[in-house]
């Protein structure tokens, strides 16, 4: 016998499904935007701490500016057609946004405030107008819902705006993001709302589809007008990652990788040889430090366009290099175009650096970091706790190499003079390098914390007039600088629970990073 089963109608909510649908796609939009944001103002302002709160703090604003006028004014004006018309709105400041994103943020970079208040306008001027409108949304449908009382109606319309939210980040994190250009998702979010503001006005009237197809005329103006970017050089390859923003691009007869618009590695593709940045050449003091046929393992965490390793393997027959790099789009290009191949001494593996330190059981005889960007620098890759876990994994005589971007005195040198001191309480033996021949200017700094005996810089200068190591060091070993010089009493060691690696680079944010070359002179880059 089957039972029976009834439904106590009284028990379900009654469904505005126009007004419910527009709340899920206010949020899913809102979220994504919210993750895009990011995304957009990295390139000029990094990834920083700064960065994410500005983004949290002026979407919470724009919401909130728009729930509470929303809701002064859903009593008089919430109605289907009203919402079409916030949807329209929002389509039509989502289009402007698109075709003038790049070059807001780039303005803005030149205000004269303070760097890290900066991401603050660009992301008000873009970010806030589409977000103060879409938080109309949500009072208006409350306003709207035929729930039995005020409970109920904030109740289902909040729960369909988290869901929509939810949707929204998963979405365009890994969805959107990791496969499409910044541009083409607003375009995706302004589409989607198009859709819902046709089907919610449905059957549409004139006015409606006329308002719809001015936005949709604004949104398509925006992506076949946008405005090109200024580049340095003719682009090779250009792409998206999970991580960041990745370009290839040739000029003057060196090949460059940009990661967010940030240089990280290059190559020379005429017929000059060796490393096009004079940094990379101090990765070799390995082989001062130690004897040099005692480096046999060596690994460089943060891969890039593969200078260093690429330089060991072809210089030193008997070393194995592993890098570890963490986004695999940066490995394949790397491949692609700057003459990485396989290689039985050559382990690469795509991960974050701490993880592998923490997970392999190999021991090295130097460990190269060289992850850092000016204004992006991973905080886990520079805490005590680090250092000593990269101390765990080298050998007994082992040397660790650090590429730090920052000055090598004075106001601007606070972060690499705290990094300093947070090696100097792991490594016996630290010293630091700086790369330029202005100290107060941004440069390459390189940190080297050694588990041997100290090296004094005559010794050095010894062992490089003695040593045939395929590089000539005289000019690294004369920048030396023990660790009397460094002042470190007002800068702090740094802790994976207390790493204030956002304050202490603030400084740089704003400057020029002075990049030494050979057979050149230095590169300026912003």
């Amino acid at each position: 016998m089957i039972p029976e089963f009834s439904i106590n109608t009284d028990d379900v909510l009654p469904f505005n499904w126009r007004a419910e649908t527009a709340v899920f796609a206010s949020g899913v939009t809102s979220m994504g935007l919210e993750v895009l944001a990011g995304r957009v103002i990295a390139p000029v302002f990094g990834n920083s701490v700064y960065t994410w709160g500005g983004v949290l703090g002026v979407f919470m604003i724009a919401l909130g500016a728009g729930y509470w006028l929303g809701g002064k004014r859903a009593r008089e004006r919430a109605s289907e057609i009203a919402l079409t018309k916030i949807l329209t709105y929002s389509v039509v400041t989502i289009g402007v946004m698109s075709a003038v994103y790049e070059q807001i943020v780039q303005v803005s970079a030149l205000l004269p405030i303070p760097a890290v208040y900066a991401p603050i306008i660009p992301l008000t001027v873009l970010f806030g107008p589409p977000t103060f409108l879409l938080g109309f949304i949500s009072p208006y449908a409350a306003e709207l819902s035929e729930a039995r009382s005020t409970g109920e109606a904030s109740g289902r319309v909040y729960s369909l705006g988290t869901v929509g939210s939810i949707f929204g980040a998963f979405l365009t994190t890994y969805g959107l993001i990791p496969y499409l250009s910044v541009l083409w998702i607003q375009v995706i979010f302004a589409g989607s709302l198009v859709v819902v503001a046709i089907a919610i006005s449905y059957p549409p009237s004139a006015r409606s589809l006329a308002r719809v197809g001015l936005a949709v005329v604004i949104v398509i103006f925006a992506v076949g007008f946008t405005p090109a970017t200024a580049t340095s050089g003719n682009t090779v390859y250009e792409t998206e990652t999970p991580y960041q923003h990745l370009r290839i691009a040739d000029d003057d007869g060196v090949r460059t990788m940009y990661l967010n618009d940030h240089p990280q590695s290059a190559m020379y593709t005429d017929n000059r040889s060796g490393y096009v940045w004079d940094y990379e050449s101090y990765a070799h003091l390995s082989h001062l430090y130690r004897q040099a046929d005692s480096v046999n393992r060596v690994l460089v965490i943060g891969g890039a366009g593969f200078s260093i390793p690429k330089r060991f393997l072809t210089e030193y027959s008997n070393v194995t290099v592993d890098v570890v790099e963490l986004d695999p789009e940066v490995v394949n290009a790397a491949k692609t175009h700057f003459n990485v191949t396989n290689s039985p001494r050559l382990n690469i593996y795509t991960q974050d650096g701490r993880r592998y330190l923490r997970n392999t059981n190999h021991t090295y005889d130097a460990i190269v970091l060289d992850a850092y960007q000016k204004n992006n620098v991973p905080f886990h890759l520079t805490t005590i706790e680090f250092m000593q876990l990269v101390s765990e994994r080298l050998d007994e005589r082992g040397v660790f190499i650090q590429n730090i971007i920052s000055a090598a005195e004075g106001p601007r040198s606070k972060f690499m003079r705290s990094e300093f001191k947070t090696v100097q309480r792991v490594f016996p033996s630290t010293e630091i390098y700086p790369t330029g021949s202005t100290p107060r200017a941004v440069q390459n700094v390189m940190v080297v914390g050694t588990k041997g005996p100290d090296m004094t810089q005559a010794e050095l200068h010894r062992r490089s007039q003695q040593r045939s190591i395929g590089i000539d060091l005289s000019q690294e070993v004369r920048n030396y600088r023990g660790p009397g010089t460094v002042a470190t009493a007002d800068v702090p060691v740094l802790r994976d629970g207390d790493a204030p690696v956002d304050r202490l680079t603030g400084p740089l944010y704003d400057q020029p990073y002075v990049v030494q070359q050979t057979n050149t002179s230095p590169n300026r880059q912003p």
